[in-house]
């Protein structure tokens, strides 16, 4: 069972990159090829790919800006039957493809794997994770499944397709993120069965860690919402669940009132704020 793994990269620290790839070289399970699909108008990533080239195999492509856009020139050179997407700061447990690899090839019936990701203390990274092992829903996929952490059969990628380059980080549109959570309700609409194991880890740092000031963490917040909010709108959620989670963050906002928790407020403002504004604008 060959893994393809397609990571995206665009301005980031080349140490994370080559912590990452450090974690693949270092994995128990060794069939796999990496795809690097590069943003950057540089070379900064020339000395690491001829590195690392030397111990695993890297494809290495050239992509215009947008996560979306460039995990689908990627898709289109994979040629492994299980497909994952790691970001460029993320890295591996050791054993985490032996782990997937385990489950797949024992559960023939099950068309993708999903688990947590978790930081370097071993908390949740990003929101909230389920933790109980089940088939993933359209109901708790937001807490089941982060692209980064998700292991998908190449067949299922052939029947999907390629991710909607309107929704992600660099789409130049407000949906800044909510692509890998389309697609896998498109999957999920087509009658493939997904499987969520919070055994299954992938590490990255907290989205806070990036963001220096008040502002860049109140917009980040708003944008990662406001593809939330569209995500809802275009596979047509009941307007409960959108009022559901709006409760829970004003729910959060009066808890970091009550703490003096001021980046606590300016997350679930923006979450507030932006999930609105993702459901109620149509482009």
């Amino acid at each position: 069972m060959k893994f393809t793994l397609i990571l995206a990269t665009i301005n980031t620290d080349i140490n994370k990159i080559e912590r990452f790839l450090g974690s693949l070289n270092n994995q128990t399970y060794r069939n796999f090829e990496l795809i690097i699909v590069d943003q950057n108008d540089d070379e900064r990533l020339k000395e690491i790919v001829e590195k690392f080239s030397r111990v695993f195999p890297i494809i290495y492509l050239r992509s215009a800006q947008g996560l979306s856009r460039s995990r689908n020139v990627g898709l289109r050179h994979a040629r492994g039957e299980i497909i994952s997407f790691p970001d460029d700061d993320c890295w591996y447990p050791v054993n985490l493809l032996e782990q997937v690899a385990q489950f797949l090839q024992a559960n023939s019936d099950i068309d993708g794997l999903t688990g947590r990701v978790i930081d370097e203390n071993e908390n949740p990274s990003a929101g909230r994770f389920d933790t109980t092992s089940g088939f993933i829903n359209r109901f708790n996929v937001w807490r089941r499944g982060w692209s980064i952490s998700m292991f998908l059969r190449s067949n299922v990628i052939k029947v999907v397709g390629d991710f909607d380059e309107t929704l992600g980080a660099g789409a130049g549109t407000p949906w800044g993120s909510g692509e890998e959570t389309d697609y896998l309700l498109r999957a999920l609409n087509l009658g493939f069965r997904l499987y969520y194991n919070p055994n299954i880890s992938v590490y990255h740092p907290h989205p806070i860690e990036k963001c220096h000031n008040a502002k860049a963490i109140l917009k980040r917040a708003k944008a990662y919402s406001c593809g939330m909010g569209h995500v809802l709108r275009k596979h047509q959620y009941p307007v409960w669940f959108l009022i559901y989670w709006e409760l829970r963050s004003l729910v959060g906002i009066i808890i970091g009132l009550i703490q003096g928790d001021r980046i606590r407020v300016l997350t679930h403002y923006g979450n507030l704020v932006g999930r609105v504004y993702g459901w109620v604008r149509t482009k």
